[in-house]
């Protein structure tokens, strides 16, 4: 894979440091930091779903497949429109 596509691949997002805002976010900071102790003392968007991931799996999977149906649904509704749209168009007579 080149450096182009790994860069992509990666959701930039991860990497930046959440700060408990909210009496959520401050709980949820609180205990993945003290979980995983990391050396800048900075929690990041990857090590909450990363903690997320090993400890709540099933919140984690009822989010990414409501994204999916969503995404899916989404898609059905563009390609039915594209259709909808090609066949409205008048096409030339052969020639």
């Amino acid at each position: 894979m080149t450096k182009e596509i790994k860069e992509l691949e990666t959701n930039p997002a991860l990497e930046e440091k959440i700060i408990g805002t909210t009496g959520l976010k401050e709980l949820v900071v609180n205990y993945v930091g003290d979980k995983l102790d990391p050396e800048n003392e900075e929690v990041t968007l990857e090590m909450t779903i990363n903690t997320f991931a090993s400890e709540f799996p099933e919140f984690l999977l009822t989010v990414a497949e409501e994204n999916w149906m969503r995404g899916y649904a989404q898609g059905l509704e563009d390609s039915t429109a594209n259709e909808e749209d090609t066949s409205t168009e008048e096409t030339p007579p052969p020639t």
